[in-house]
């Protein structure tokens, strides 16, 4: 067999000089470390310490034995959900959701960087770059509520032009085939203008002087766009790719819980909301954090896989 290769040992003055050099790093960068410190903090306390209640996925919880009390229960909860009725309606729904977005909203704000980088006005441009941003800021709570306002039945201004034109007055929040657009098209119209800002900022980032190449040779805006600006934001878009298809469980919480109507529940009980509905207001803490962490281990595939696919093919990946 052959002898290991034996690794040469640090001298003690190499020791010193890292350190050295360690401390200058640090007293040339310290308010660097300093403003790293609250968003490690954070970190810490609301992402990493609640990884603990996991365990309660394989307990059968009792409040006077608390989380690790409690006995074991295996992948009973697994087990219960994977084999009930509301494991395929769940998992449909929230896939049909996330696809549609996927579909039409991810492209969205690639687009719109496109197209805000060929405007040469820079007022113009300006104004509709903070116009696309705004809604981002408004609460969903509020979204929801002028789109109530928009197609009520009693005054809202989509059943007036309704009735103008001698239609009946319709509730539009209410309706079954109505409930997937408004999800989409309101996630579209809140998060567009936010999700362009990576990618303008990418394109900021491109060799002007290939746009003048090209221009040398003949190529017009169109094929500058085609053949430069896309291959070269396409590292980012791959990037925002891999991170959107990991969250195709996330169909968003909040969004789906306000625009949840009787009418729609059988299209609309998503993940999140069944596991909200089923931790909160039935008080199954174990079934529900089993569930969400189903959810979390689907996910983590989800980008593995789509990151092994996009190194493979386009040779974009986040490792």
């Amino acid at each position: 067999m052959a002898k290991a290769i034996a690794k040469p040992a640090i001298s003690a003055e190499q020791k010193q000089k890292n350190k050295k050099q360690l401390r200058i790093q640090i007293k040339r960068h310290w308010m660097l470390y300093l403003f790293l410190l609250p968003c490690i903090v954070w970190l810490l306390v609301f992402c990493y310490t609640p990884m603990a209640g996991i365990v309660l996925a394989f307990k059968n919880y009792r409040f006077d034995l608390g989380i690790f009390g409690s006995e074991w229960a295996g992948l009973k909860h697994f087990r219960k959900f994977v084999t009930s009725p509301e494991f395929w309606m769940t998992i449909k729904n929230t896939l049909v959701i996330t696809s549609l977005k996927l579909v039409v909203c991810f492209p969205a704000p690639i687009i719109l960087a496109l197209l805000l980088n060929e405007v040469k006005a820079e007022r113009f441009k300006k104004t509709v770059q903070t116009l696309s941003y705004l809604p981002n800021f408004v609460s969903w709570v509020v979204v929801v509520q002028l789109m109530t306002t928009i197609f009520t039945p009693y005054g809202g201004i989509f059943n007036d032009i309704r009735q103008m034109m001698g239609k009946e007055a319709i509730f539009v929040m209410g309706e079954k085939n109505a409930f997937l657009p408004l999800v989409v098209f309101s996630d579209l119209w809140k998060n567009v203008g936010w999700g362009s800002i990576v990618y303008l900022a990418a394109i900021t980032g491109v060799d002007q002087e290939l746009y003048e190449a090209a221009s040398i040779d003949g190529a017009g805006r169109w094929k500058c766009t085609l053949h430069i600006t896309i291959p070269e934001i396409s590292v980012t878009i791959g990037i925002m790719f891999i991170m959107a298809v990991g969250g195709m469980l996330n169909a968003g919480y909040d969004q789906i819980l306000l625009l949840q109507q009787p009418a729609n529940n059988q299209i609309s009980q998503v993940l999140d909301t069944y596991i909200i509905q089923t931790g909160i207001r039935y008080g199954k803490f174990e079934y529900a954090t089993a569930i969400g962490l189903f959810k979390s281990v689907f996910s983590l595939i989800m980008v593995a896989g789509t990151n092994y696919l996009t190194q493979k093919y386009a040779e974009v990946g986040l490792w």
